[in-house]
């Protein structure tokens, strides 16, 4: 993940958590998921504070959150001690064999990667699904070049053909760019499907 980005995090974890707790539930996410996830192992990559974590679970998902920033992950076990959450980073995901969910979730996360890195992290998170699993990916659609927030967070901007290249051979069920019913922010997503 981008050093900044990563820093912005752990500085300000508090409030960003607080922020993301008090955003209007995403119905329209967890419509979609409802929709195209099945029974089975769930992770989500980028997990923030846990509340996608959470609501998983309670809509009957078994699911581990993953995140880069310690800080956040400590609001999230604080919060949701019941629930599973482990430091982990894109693109690598270490320590987290291959063929092991049915589902994937990364909400608004790869914009924060440096180009060269998206591709080789939606490869692994394709790596992680099992035959037939689904992975869920969105991202901020902007204008322009790469930019930075005034938290030094990255936000990367690229076409949906970048992503588009690493599933030649799945299957994309959703394609679309929408307003987030959460943050209000125009989103790219993708539902794709791993070939079986």
């Amino acid at each position: 993940m981008d050093v900044d980005t990563l820093n912005a995090y752990n500085v300000y974890a508090k409030p960003f958590a607080q922020e993301w707790h008090e955003q209007p539930p995403p119905a329209d996410l967890y419509t979609l998921l409802e929709t195209w996830f099945s029974p089975g192992l769930t992770a989500d990559v980028g997990c923030g504070a846990g509340r996608d974590v959470a609501w998983l679970t309670a809509a009957g998902f078994d699911t581990i959150g993953y995140d880069a920033s310690d800080l956040l992950l400590d609001h999230a076990r604080d919060r949701y001690p019941a629930l599973r959450f482990e430091l982990s980073s894109l693109p690598d995901l270490a320590n987290i064999v291959t063929e092991r969910f049915q589902n994937i979730l990364c909400e608004t996360v790869i914009m924060h990667l440096d180009l060269r890195l998206i591709r080789p992290s939606v490869a692994r998170m394709l790596d992680l699904l099992l035959p037939g699993g689904v992975l869920y990916l969105s991202w901020r659609v902007m204008d322009g070049s790469a930019k930075r927030d005034q938290h030094r967070r990255l936000y990367s901007v690229f076409d949906k053909s970048l992503i588009l290249q690493e599933c030649l051979g799945h299957r994309v069920l959703v394609d679309r760019e929408d307003v987030s019913a959460s943050s209000g922010k125009r989103i790219q997503r993708m539902i794709i499907r791993k070939r079986a």
